[in-house]
């Protein structure tokens, strides 16, 4: 009778640890904007910084916006601005997708507000060491953009 419990006991404990190692946190930098008045102007550029001291790992990078079901586009047009350690910044522009006619939102919801991460490079890149700046800045016709209520990037460490 005292062995089984013992072994019951053993054998739990054995998987409590089990589990707990296999956990492993995603290794990710994320940084937003928060809009209180929920209208992003195309003046306003978010500006974000990130360290990178893992030069083996691969990353991806993500366009992060947080809207209202009342937000009026399918899409978002940003300017992504991208300046490595010791490297000139790199300015694209960005057209966004954040809705289709089939599926409507594209990301996440609830109830009227939706989150969605959209991948600004399709194959996981290399980074270099040291800290990186980043910005962002809408180039919408509509100033401000209403129906925002956050924006960032999101820099996830991809596992190999």
């Amino acid at each position: 009778m005292f062995w089984k419990k013992f072994i019951y006991n053993g054998v739990g404990i054995i998987l409590m640890l089990l589990i707990i190692a296999g956990c492993e946190p995603i290794k990710l930098y994320e940084q937003n904007t928060i809009y209180p008045t929920h209208e992003w102007s195309s003046q306003q550029i978010n500006k974000y910084d990130f360290a990178i001291t893992d030069t083996n790992a691969s990353y991806k990078i993500f366009f992060v916006i947080r809207h209202h079901n009342a937000y009026r586009y399918k899409n978002i047009w940003v300017e992504f601005t991208t300046q490595s350690p010791k490297d000139s910044a790199v300015k694209q522009t960005l057209n966004l997708q954040l809705a289709d006619d089939q599926k409507g939102w594209l990301g996440v919801g609830m109830d009227d507000i939706f989150d969605q991460r959209i991948p600004i490079n399709a194959i996981p890149t290399k980074l270099k060491w040291g800290t990186y700046h980043f910005s962002l800045q809408h180039t919408m016709r509509e100033d401000p953009l209403m129906g925002v209520l956050a924006t960032g990037i999101r820099v996830e460490k991809v596992q190999p």
